[in-house]
Formats: C-alpha cells, structure tokens, sequence
C-alpha cells in the first residue's frame, strides 16, 4: 500500500490536483501492480519562498510550479519497475494536468510490512490484504 505524498503549488486548480492525483495513482497500478482501491495521497500546498530548488539541474528548465511526488511503499520493486513508475508518473501528469515533465520530482522511500498500521491500530503484516467493496 503505498502512501503518496504530493506537493504543489498553492495556486494550482482543483481539477488540475485532481488529475495530478489520478495520474499518480494510475501509473502506480499500471507500474508496479498496485490494486485501483489502494489510494492514499495526501495533497500539501507550498507558497512562493516555501520552496526552494535550482531551475537548471541536470539540465532542466524548470518552472516555478514543480510538483513533488513522495512515494513511501513497501520494499521489493525493482529498478526497472520504478523506472516504469517514473515515467508513467511524468507522462500521466502532462496528459491529465497539463504537468511539464521536468516539473515533476519523484522521490520513493521503502521500507517493510512492519512498518505500517492501515487502520483500528492493526499491525499490518497479520492483515491479509483484501480489496476494499463498495459498500
């Protein structure tokens, strides 16, 4: 389950965070075979002076919209699988919010099943992972 963390500029539109949103999610399930009901993403605005970052590194043309994608999930995908994410990221963002690409900052953190409580203070590695109903 991995929980994402997405920051962005304070004056980005709410049916672009929306897309921003969507499109992270859907590449985590087309990337790395997440289930579609395991979304958790919590949006955090930043103003101007609130974040500083260098507009030309690796040879980037940044903007002063950069969205950053903090990505905590358990440990065991592969190189090639967060390539994969990477780029499905970066490609989702500019097809469904209008993102430049190298506005996009991807960071991922790993860590194991017993690291994590998804709910009532369960620990989560005795869950058995079951996906979510409509009901």
């Amino acid at each position: 389950m991995p929980f994402i963390r997405t920051n962005l500029h304070q004056d980005t539109s709410p049916a672009q965070q929306q897309g921003i949103v969507e499109g992270i999610h859907q590449a985590l399930i087309d990337s790395i075979g997440m289930p579609a009901d395991e979304l958790f993403n919590m949006v955090a605005p930043y103003a101007p002076g609130q974040f500083w970052f260098s507009r030309t590194f690796n040879g980037g043309a940044r903007s002063d919209r950069m969205v950053v994608v903090e990505i905590t999930m358990r440990r065991g995908r592969s190189d090639a699988m967060k390539r994969a994410l990477y780029a499905a990221i970066a490609k989702n963002l500019q097809d469904r919010a209008g993102v430049a690409p190298q506005d996009v900052f991807i960071f991922t953190h790993e860590n194991d099943y017993s690291d994590w409580s998804v709910g009532e203070g369960l620990f989560a590695m005795n869950l058995v992972q079951q996906p979510g109903s409509a009901h």
